[in-house]
């Protein structure tokens, strides 16, 4: 493989072109007319724009992308994350095309993509899974009948979903019939596919997610686990590895529940398995993402092991390099991911241009990004600036590394999720670890944001202090 096609913008282009980069294989970049100034199109080998900015006609476009690869004779195609990374069927036409597609099969795909298809596909394999239904349900009756026996609070998950769409809880039987209807529209409406069935909720659940590397000569290991439990509307903000809870042997279960899980649809390639930890420590198969995640930056810092490499040589055809008994934790990893939100605004975004942008750097400090100073951040996609990411030789050295990073960060001109994280960092429930998924509901209360703006009222001041006595000096110099 000499030359990829990385099928994706922003910071995971980037990411990708520097790993290829650094095995010697030459990159192409795809580009939306608006992303024609972004970092990633300069840095690529080659670069071309493939349509308009919005993503159907552009980063969604399969045949598009599938020629280019064609034209410039690459070898291999990475999708990133999102977009198409998780397409069966560009996964397909990509095999088709005689081009190496950098992920799963278009089989691994199909089966994980449903989460019903892949219950089914993991039960034969011990895996413990929430209490449920085992297959799309339609009928109203039946479905109050079945959430009557597993037992409310349940939740209605749309079997294509993600991301917190076609998600609905419900609490009382009375909401059932209304909140079934909404899970059903919102499903249609985001995937196509009105199927949902129903689970029983886990009221104060850890996200607690395995990362998986499998080759094609049967060998498969896992990478331990990262904690995922800080989320706003079901999408994680920051996250860490290890858990600040798993115990070795409580790790070692789910990694090899996860290695299970894998196998049980021929998986090749990097992927992820999540779990909900519930208060007693039981952990239940939740999904699993065919794909590079957004936060494999901490799994990479306290294992050493760079992912997308591994990925390029699993589809290169080769065995992995390592085995589970090579494998260790070392020291402690944490990721924020900087969105251009307003978080004292129920994290709405709030696009606009940035007027000033410089990273932090230092030990043990990485950001992944793909912006500049004076870019503007485009309304058409993800609004993730970058994710900073720092390691530390234990759980709080790296958390009080964030807090340094993250006042050496400076971005104007937008609104963004730095503050978010330093309030995380600080606050007394996650420097003890004992969160779960409704960290934001309990704590970012409007007393938390108040505090939060407090905080930033007065880091305001100590700057514009700071630049005035700097002035002065000048002056009388």
């Amino acid at each position: 493989m000499k030359k990829i096609l990385i099928a994706n913008r922003g910071e995971i282009a980037l990411r990708v072109m520097r790993t290829a980069k650094s095995m010697g294989i030459a990159t192409v970049a795809v580009y939306s007319e608006v992303d024609r100034e972004a970092p990633f199109v300069a840095f690529a080998d080659e670069a071309y724009c493939i349509g308009p900015a919005p993503s159907s006609q552009s980063y969604l476009d399969q045949d598009k992308i599938i020629g280019v690869a064609k034209e410039t004779n690459s070898d291999g195609i990475h999708p990133g994350y999102g977009f198409l990374s998780e397409n069966a069927g560009f996964a397909e036409k990509v095999a088709a095309a005689g081009i190496r597609f950098i992920g799963p099969s278009s089989h691994s795909i199909t089966i994980m993509g449903s989460k019903l298809a892949a219950k089914d596909a993991v039960k034969q394999y011990d895996i413990p899974m929430v209490p449920g239904t085992d297959e799309a349900i339609d009928d109203i009756q039946a479905a109050k009948e079945m959430a009557a026996s597993i037992g409310y609070p349940i939740l209605i998950k749309a079997s294509a979903g993600g991301g917190g769409k076609g998600m609905r809880v419900v609490e009382d039987p009375s909401d059932f019939e209304e909140q079934m209807a909404r899970a059903v529209s919102e499903a249609e409406s985001s995937f196509g596919d009105g199927a949902v069935f129903i689970e029983k909720f886990i009221t104060s659940p850890r996200h607690i997610e395995i990362q998986v590397l499998a080759d094609s000569h049967g060998n498969t290991v896992h990478l331990f686990e990262r904690e995922c439990s800080i989320q706003r509307r079901h999408q994680k903000v920051v996250e860490e590895a290890p858990s600040a809870v798993l115990t070795p042997e409580l790790r070692a279960e789910m990694g090899q529940a996860a290695i299970r899980v894998a196998k049980s649809c021929d998986y090749e390639g990097a992927g992820t398995v999540e779990f909900l930890l519930d208060g007693d420590m039981n952990f239940y198969f939740l999904e699993m993402n065919t794909r590079l995640q957004v936060e494999h930056p901490v799994t990479e810092m306290i294992t050493g092991v760079d992912l997308v490499k591994e990925q390029i040589e699993v589809a290169r055809g080769k065995s992995l390099s390592f085995t589970q008994e090579d494998l260790s934790i070392q020291g402690h990893a944490i990721e924020l991911r900087v969105y251009a939100e307003d978080p004292l605004n129920k994290f709405l975004p709030s696009i606009g241009t940035l007027h000033t942008y410089r990273k932090p750097t230092g030990v043990g400090v990485r950001v992944d990004d793909g912006f500049r100073e004076g870019m503007e951040i485009p309304i058409h996609y993800d609004p993730m600036i970058a994710k900073l990411a720092v390691y530390g030789k234990d759980r709080a050295e790296a958390m009080d590394r964030l807090i340094q990073a993250i006042d050496n960060y400076h971005i104007e001109g937008i609104q963004t999720t730095l503050p978010f994280g330093k309030f995380v960092m600080q606050h007394p429930a996650f420097r003890s670890g004992d969160i779960d998924t409704h960290f934001v509901k309990k704590y970012f209360t409007e007393e938390g944001r108040q505090a939060l703006l407090q905080s930033e009222k007065e880091l305001w001041a100590k700057a514009a202090l700071y630049i005035y006595l700097e002035d002065s000096r000048k002056l009388r110099y």
